[in-house]
């Protein structure tokens, strides 16, 4: 990681519409780029024209550029009369968001303000966002798009406003009390108190670090100001369909934070193991196969579809802790020794009760769920402790 800093300097001094902003280094403007050197010097201009001396200021680049970016960062940064460091990240984990924990990590700042680097975000809007959140005590400011004032006019084309307002009915209809008071959960233009975060205990994946933030951090007031989202200066969106994907997972793994909310969707992805078992199962007793060694083998189908879905979607940022080979031996182990309590159960239905072989799994798979899962986590997916003390400080670092 290399780093650039240049010297603070004097800027015109225009007001900061009554916020009293305490000093030194009011804010610090966390700008995370990808490949975006024909914007930089634009938006250091702009900063320049728009952040007043009362409001001292500092600007850290986190970049994952594979193009002359840092460079042209240090190059622009020389005409700037605020602190100007550049962070650039060999490898880029966890994405934008990644990227925008690394500057809050990095800030000297009471105030972080966050923004995008091409511009669709305006720098005349960082004053207000610390102004209002000091005059209203508040530990989040969200720029909004969607409030009295703001518009999403530089949202180009009718896919990009429809997955926008998709991604954002979705955030809000998950998160209703941790998302309340936040207009535009997606935005991603925001300023918030650095002692109202601990980025040690975010997870970012993605580019969605604003939800990530409201979610696990949750600060306790939190405001809205209006802006008008603009045309992106130079070059082209980084949004792609597999930053689309990586937001759901994201979601999901917000989602399922609590063990509740874990258990629930871990008997959602196991009701969909239903269909591979019940439909080997089905073919293998209409071959003539015995009832019990048919279930023994169709069992391995839903085994092996379940564990795909929870390695990828419940336990994604827990995979880490064991091998892939442990855990895929462990989940095996677990889920088969499963039919010791199971198949009892199968046969007394089947003998005792007169059902079919088919809706007695069915129902011996619903009365052993909660030991499944309580199961799956605690041997496959939880951290062994001396591995963990191990790895904490090196995270840490």
């Amino acid at each position: 990681m290399s780093q650039e800093s240049m010297v603070p300097g004097e800027l015109g001094d225009p007001a900061v519409r009554g916020a009293e902003i305490a000093e030194p280094g009011a804010v610090t403007i966390v700008v995370p780029t990808f490949n975006e050197s024909a914007n930089v010097r634009e938006l250091l201009h702009r900063i320049t024209e728009s952040v007043p001396t009362r409001l001292p200021c500092e600007v850290v680049f986190v970049d994952d550029s594979t193009d002359d970016t840092p460079e042209v960062i240090s190059e622009a940064a020389q005409d700037c009369p605020f602190p100007v460091t550049v962070l650039h990240r060999e490898e880029p984990v966890g994405g934008l968001g990644g990227a925008v924990v690394e500057g809050i990590k990095a800030a000297t700042s009471d105030w972080v303000v966050v923004m995008d680097g091409d511009l669709q975000h305006p720098p005349s809007l960082v004053p207000e966002l610390v102004g209002t959140g000091e005059r209203a005590h508040a530990g989040l400011v969200v720029a909004s798009r969607y409030i009295k004032g703001g518009s999403r006019e530089g949202l180009a084309g009718g896919y990009r406003i429809a997955v926008s307002r998709g991604a954002t009915w979705l955030t809000k209809t998950l998160f209703p009390r941790r998302l309340r008071g936040i207009s535009d959960p997606m935005s991603g233009f925001f300023a918030i108190r650095r002692s109202a975060v601990t980025a040690e205990a975010l997870k970012p994946l993605g580019y969605k670090i604003l939800l990530e933030l409201a979610v696990r951090s949750r600060p306790r007031e939190v405001t809205e100001v209006p802006f008008v989202f603009q045309d992106r200066f130079a070059g082209e969106s980084k949004s792609t369909a597999q930053e689309g994907f990586r937001f759901l997972r994201h979601l999901l793994g917000l989602r399922t934070a609590s063990p509740v909310a874990r258990m629930v969707v871990f008997g959602l992805i196991g009701a969909t193991g239903f269909v591979p078992n019940l439909v080997g199962l089905w073919a293998l007793t209409r071959t003539g196969l015995h009832y019990v060694p048919a279930e023994i083998l169709a069992n391995q189908l839903g085994v092996a579809w379940n564990f795909l879905l929870i390695e990828h979607l419940l336990f994604r940022d827990r995979r880490r802790h064991r091998s892939w080979w442990d855990r895929t031996g462990r989940f095996a182990l677990l889920a088969n020794a499963d039919l010791v309590l199971r198949i009892p159960l199968i046969a007394l239905f089947v003998h005792r009760f007169g059902m079919g072989a088919v809706p007695a799994t069915a129902l011996a798979l619903v009365m052993t769920f909660v030991l499944r899962f309580v199961g799956t986590e605690a041997l496959v997916y939880l951290p062994r402790r001396g591995r963990e003390s191990r790895t904490a400080p090196r995270r840490a670092a």
